[in-house]
């Protein structure tokens, strides 16, 4: 059993930045991989960032140069830095950790809403 706890989202007007944070807590948690995904208004969810347990990222192309995805394995906790924020940019973003033994587990998700 694990459980993902996330902070962070907020207002932000276009340029601003924002961090957000995600924490798994649980026993015996192998993480193989943690990252972000988003789902903006009337729209799939899609991949932000993610991280593996070597450190490899890996970015969408939208947010490339912007964002900036880091990790601090001995918290367990995956963090997202977004800097120059536009209004697309505006979406519910989930936290999600992939597990060895349990598969994909999903935060409840954060709100982050730019303004222009």
């Amino acid at each position: 059993q694990v459980q993902l706890v996330e902070s962070g989202g907020g207002l932000v007007q276009a340029g601003g930045s924002l961090r957000l944070s995600c924490q798994a807590s649980g026993t015996n948690l192998m993480i193989n991989a943690m990252g972000w995904h988003r789902r903006a208004p009337g729209k799939q969810r899609e991949l932000v960032a993610s991280i593996r347990s070597g450190g490899t990222t890996n970015y969408a192309d939208s947010v490339k140069g912007r964002f900036t995805i880091s990790r601090d394995s001995a918290k367990n906790t995956v963090y997202l830095q977004m800097n120059s924020l536009k209004p697309e940019d505006t979406a519910v973003y989930y936290c999600a950790v992939d597990l060895s033994f349990v598969g994909r587990s999903w935060g409840q998700g954060t709100r982050v809403t730019v303004s222009s």
